[in-house]
């Protein structure tokens, strides 16, 4: 039977794909130490079990589309708080941020379209835009000046009659790299000067460290009618498995073409809706706490890779992950053979190679993405096996 040309050439997950090998370790009694994954171990905010637990009907009907009108509410009390005030017809609730990102690539694009997205990125930009039969246009940055953008002149180089938008992430995954105002304020040039959209991932928005100010596209007036921010809980809340998102845009237009898509799939799970209105109800001091916990699960992994001779990462400065370059060829063999071949106290750790974050042929095939979202104790122990694999598998002759 044969299968579209569009499934086909999709890439597996580079974050994914190495998980049945893994498992095979976990099969022969291996303690897998999981930094390849963005799954924080912070507890869940009580509230939104509280709330699904309480739910009291006797039919679990159909949700409203756009979302229930109580988190819909919920969205625009919590925008407030940023200084960015959006309408209920500006708003949508989706499936995770995963499903905001693919409606929004679908309603800006056409097939053979292109959106211009730094490099490295979140991979499944790549696998959403091939599924949909749109490019992704790489802007290639370089951890020598902490993965934040080159110039005007070279990203408007990138431009071409098939561009569309400009997609970032800020704070960066995989880089943890937080977007100057100056940055963003050049990039609302390009944008009205190109006639392109802003597309802005801003899950991370509340984990930025070193007292770094964050600045939001939707703060900038002069492009609001040109901006499209994605959200989700995921992160924000440690409620990875609720799959609640959210577009956000003052382009009324826009927000009623992606209604189709929203109506198209019906609707998103209502439990889950009701439990993130709990979420959004949840008190300022949780992201206090929380993010000093990841600033210092940051330290304690980056001082460790330091520590290994020809690693090469600057400290990032927001989400929860570190791009590294290792002194290999190939980083997807080395975490392969750490799956494979390396154990001590029949432990081990997963990382995820760099390779898929970027679209560049080339680029990223000698780094490794690691997620610090483990306690103290065992980011440790995780980042001291790493070390020590790094160590045994550049002794052996083929590295």
């Amino acid at each position: 039977m044969k299968y579209s040309n569009r499934v086909s050439s999709m890439q597996a997950s580079p974050i994914r794909k190495l998980v049945p090998i893994a498992q095979e370790a976990k099969d022969k009694g291996i303690k897998v130490y999981h930094l390849n994954i963005g799954q924080p171990d912070i507890k869940t905010p009580k509230g939104f079990f509280d709330a699904v637990k309480n739910f009291d009907s006797e039919v679990l009907e159909y949700a409203v589309s756009q979302g229930i009108p109580e988190l819909i509410s919920a969205l625009q009390d919590y925008y407030k708080t940023y200084d960015m005030h959006f309408g209920k017809d500006e708003l949508l609730v989706t499936n995770g941020g995963s499903e905001a990102l693919l409606f929004t690539m679908m309603a800006i694009c056409d097939p053979g379209d292109n959106i211009l997205v730094p490099e490295p990125f979140y991979t499944n930009y790549n696998g959403f835009g091939q599924s949909v039969n749109i490019e992704v246009n790489p802007i290639t940055t370089k951890a020598e000046n902490g993965f934040h953008l080159p110039s005007k002149e070279e990203i408007v180089s990138r431009i071409n009659d098939k561009t569309r938008a400009i997609l970032l992430s800020n704070p960066g995954n995989p880089t943890g790299a937080i977007y100057t105002t100056e940055e963003l304020h050049m990039i609302a040039e390009i944008a009205k000067e190109n006639d392109l959209w802003i597309v802005s991932d801003e899950v991370y928005r509340e984990f930025v460290y070193d007292g770094l100010e964050y600045t939001s596209f939707g703060n900038i007036k002069e492009v609001e009618d040109r901006v499209i921010i994605i959200d989700s809980v995921s992160k924000r809340y440690s409620a990875c498995g609720a799959r609640i998102g959210s577009i956000a845009s003052k382009n009324k237009g826009l927000i009623a073409e992606i209604l189709k898509l929203c109506q198209g799939r019906l609707c998103v799970p209502t439990l889950e809706q009701i439990g993130a209105v709990a979420l959004y109800k949840t008190p300022a001091s949780y992201f206090k706490e929380v993010n000093e916990e990841y600033r210092h699960r940051r330290d304690v992994l980056y001082n460790e890779l330091m520590k290994v001779e020809g690693v090469i990462c600057e400290k990032p400065t927001g989400a929860f992950y570190i791009v590294a370059k290792l002194p290999v060829e190939n980083a997807e063999d080395f975490v392969i053979w750490m799956l494979k071949e390396f154990s001590k106290d029949n432990e081990t750790v997963m990382v995820t190679p760099a390779e898929g974050f970027y679209a560049t042929p080339g680029l990223g095939r000698d780094e490794v993405r690691l997620a610090y979202i483990l306690n103290e104790k065992d980011l440790h122990k995780a980042a001291v096996l790493l070390k020590e694999g790094l160590e045994q598998y550049l002794a052996l002759p083929k590295a």
